[in-house]
């Protein structure tokens, strides 16, 4: 005797459909939820580390509050380098402005090089350190590790001291000497530093409430988009030109 198979009814087109939305609809969630995450470690992570170089730059009798929440973004490319906005962190004492802590883009010699420059609000530097950077592998460390006083050198000058005018390279008759080997890196980056002394005498009446001169109130242009993410690892000296 012959046993008939059952037949197998395919399903309906419909149903399929069905099944195929329901299925990219879970991955789509899935893959959501994983970019929501990960974009939230980001952040954490880029407030972790914008934190430190503040933390590193700003001496802790100078800040009762937390400079990373207490911020501007400026938008100043004739003077901070960059046509981005630039984030602008201030340190209080007892609520009074007393430094801040401004971003600014110096041109190395393969690429940008961030800054984080601290100026108190009499307009005199506290610290200067390299925060991003495009350089030749090693060029980075050698501000930070291996000559680490050249940057420390900035601490305690202002417009005044040296004169604005001997704010140049020894090169360039100037009072600065420059790195061995790293020429237009010390030249972009002693540029950058007295141009954000500058713009920090223009605009401190915003930035720290006190005027810049009696006659001018300068205004602020703002944005309300940080730049806030860390970028290039730090690197050092490869071969520049002068």
């Amino acid at each position: 005797m012959r046993t008939e198979r059952p037949t197998t009814v395919p399903p309906a087109p419909w149903k399929q459909a069905v099944v195929i939305i329901l299925l990219a609809a879970s991955i789509g969630a899935v893959l959501a939820g994983i970019a929501h995450c990960t974009r939230d470690h980001g952040e954490h992570d880029s407030q972790a580390w914008i934190r430190e170089h503040l933390e590193a730059l700003l001496p802790a009798q100078l800040a009762d509050n937390d400079p990373l929440n207490d911020r501007l973004v400026v938008t100043a490319p004739d003077m901070l380098g960059t046509t981005r906005p630039v984030t602008i962190y201030r340190a209080r004492r007892a609520g009074e402005p007393t430094a801040i802590v401004m971003r600014t883009v110096a041109p190395g010699y393969r690429g940008p090089i961030e800054l984080l420059v601290a100026i108190d609000c009499d307009g005199t530097l506290i610290g200067v350190r390299v925060l991003n950077h495009d350089e030749t592998p090693g060029l980075g460390d050698a501000f930070e590790q291996r000559e680490p006083q050249w940057l420390q050198r900035f601490s305690g000058l202002s417009l005044s001291h040296p004169p604005q005018a001997r704010w140049a390279l020894e090169h360039d008759g100037g009072d600065f000497d420059a790195l061995t080997g790293a020429t237009i890196t010390s030249r972009a980056i002693v540029t950058a530093v007295r141009r954000a002394l500058e713009y920090h005498q223009q605009e401190r009446v915003q930035l720290c409430g006190i005027p810049a001169r009696p006659d001018r109130a300068p205004a602020l242009p703002s944005s309300d988009v940080p730049a806030d993410s860390p970028g290039h690892s730090p690197a050092g000296p490869a071969g520049e030109a002068p």
